[in-house]
């Protein structure tokens, strides 16, 4: 979808995802939210894409984010005596190679396991925007945080025992636990967003952006009730926002078992 779909709107976006869910049995909600979960850090090695007009102010700030994230849980870790590893972060246009497979803007921000490297397509953030409606800088920062929130996962044997799990899982129950792996990830961008605020680093109306968006990318909101709760693999709406802002609120990563709790 990623860039051709641009003129389609929101309704031809849900029907284009009836027409992925029938050809190819692929859930479009990974497609359009960037799969389930597989990180795995590395280091802090920064890959931006060429330099192109109108870009190079967005991965500047995508640079920014990444930094924040590696103070941030590098201090947090450091409190459990503890070291944290930041993953590398591949910025790219249109398409890139990795050990995953060909990153494409329709992947949404991924992590790639067997890389050990995040991909992000820049033209997903006008996606963002345009197509989802969750315009803003912090809306932005906050899919980052997400996908470095599976870092964190990783680091902490949260996404090594769902891998190991998942054979003897039936496909109902790896989506039920795909989700909570999710929702802890939004819950972790809320509380490094809660450092953020604490450095007096965001400005009015950057918190109701991330929130925005976490309701603009909830499966139901993105598929309009077309497709059943238990295919559901990031959340609802409600769920996202919900435990984006109890990180957000508390500042306490310990709040955010969401495998303990109900969701």
């Amino acid at each position: 979808m990623g860039r051709a779909g641009g003129g389609l709107g929101l309704v031809g976006i849900i029907i284009v995802l009836g027409i992925i869910w029938v050809a190819t049995g692929q859930n479009p909600i990974d497609v359009l939210t960037g799969g389930g979960g597989t990180v795995a850090p590395q280091s802090s090695q920064w890959s931006p894409p060429p330099s192109s007009a109108g870009q190079d102010e967005l991965a500047n700030f995508v640079g920014v984010i990444v930094k924040d994230t590696e103070t941030f849980w590098g201090d947090e870790f450091q409190k459990h005596n503890s070291t944290y590893t930041p993953p590398k972060v591949v910025l790219f246009t249109e398409a890139t190679q990795s050990a995953c497979g060909v990153a494409q803007s329709a992947s949404g921000p991924f992590y790639c396991p067997n890389d050990q490297k995040v991909y992000i397509d820049l033209s997903f953030y006008q996606q963002l925007r345009d197509q989802f409606g969750a315009a803003g800088d912090f809306a932005q920062a906050y899919v980052i945080a997400h996908e470095i929130g599976h870092a964190v996962q990783d680091q902490t044997g949260v996404l090594p025992e769902f891998n190991q799990r998942r054979g003897s899982m039936s496909q109902d129950q790896q989506n039920a636990y795909s989700v909570r792996v999710e929702l802890q990830a939004d819950c972790y961008a809320g509380v490094w967003g809660y450092w953020e605020n604490q450095q007096n680093y965001l400005e009015q109306g950057d918190v109701a952006e991330a929130i925005n968006a976490a309701n603009a990318i909830g499966d139901d909101t993105l598929t309009r009730g077309q497709v059943s709760s238990r295919n559901f693999t990031h959340g609802t709406s409600q769920q996202r926002m919900a435990w984006l802002k109890r990180g957000l609120q508390t500042g306490d990563v310990a709040q955010c078992d969401t495998f303990n709790n109900s969701i």
